[in-house]
């Protein structure tokens, strides 16, 4: 098991409000791409608190021995670990109110996936003929078009489409989307923020992905999201055994 992460300022933003993290349990392999919001510093805070926290409580809880089920489980509580955290702290500083992050997590072992998601940063399997997206986004503009109310079209260009409805830290407790995934032979999995996906296509960064070798996809990737104008942080990290 193998990866490559990377995070980018972009070229509209004063700040980077990403944060990403990738590290080995064993053989096995722990990624979190978090995208902070929050005014002056608050945004920065928390996506780096997410990771922290998060690392904190799946290494003091993980063990080879763990069935799936409570893998599952333990990437549900180091999020909700996060989320307190990043809860707290925000209402002990009024500077830090409306203090949140997106957290998406995958956990990679020799024949399973699984993903934690708040937010909208987004999880995809990397196929042999394109991406395939894993997690739902908790934004406006998605809940809007399951609820039958916009097109999948209005959805791709909806003004609050970057306007998020669950997010880690806002509220006291927080819900958790996850999933499990197992395979055979082989994996690719992309992890990143909406620097990314909301300004590039599935089609466009899986040719990135196919014409970049894997020691430079991270850095190809950040730059496909700053050839298209580089309007928000980008962070990807990408996981391949």
């Amino acid at each position: 098991m193998r990866f490559r992460f990377g995070t980018d300022i972009g070229l509209r933003r004063e700040e980077n409000q990403d944060a990403v993290r990738c590290e080995y349990y064993g053989h096995n392999v722990l990624a979190v791409v978090c995208d902070g919001m929050g005014g002056e510093r608050a945004g920065k805070e928390a996506s780096e608190l997410a990771i922290q926290e998060f690392f904190q409580r799946f290494s003091a809880g993980y063990s080879e021995s763990l069935n799936d089920e409570e893998i599952r489980k333990l990437l549900i509580s180091s999020v909700s670990a996060a989320n307190s955290v990043i809860y707290t702290k925000a209402r002990l500083d009024f500077k830090n109110f409306g203090m949140g992050t997106t957290c998406v997590a995958a956990f990679v072992n020799s024949n399973s996936v699984f993903i934690a998601n708040v937010g909208d940063s987004r999880a995809y399997l990397i196929g042999d003929k394109g991406l395939r997206r894993i997690t739902d986004d908790h934004n406006v503009a998605s809940m809007l078009f399951e609820q039958g109310k916009i097109t999948e079209e209005e959805m791709e260009n909806h003004p609050q489409k970057h306007m998020l409805v669950r997010a880690v830290g806002v509220e006291k407790t927080v819900l958790t989307d996850t999933f499990m995934i197992s395979y055979t032979d082989k994996i690719g999995l992309l992890l990143c923020s909406d620097g990314l996906s909301g300004y590039c296509s599935d089609d466009e960064i899986y040719d990135v992905i196919l014409n970049s070798s894997f020691d430079d996809v991270a850095e190809e990737l950040i730059n496909l999201a700053l050839s298209k104008g580089g309007r928000d942080n980008v962070t990807v990290a990408v996981i391949s055994d």
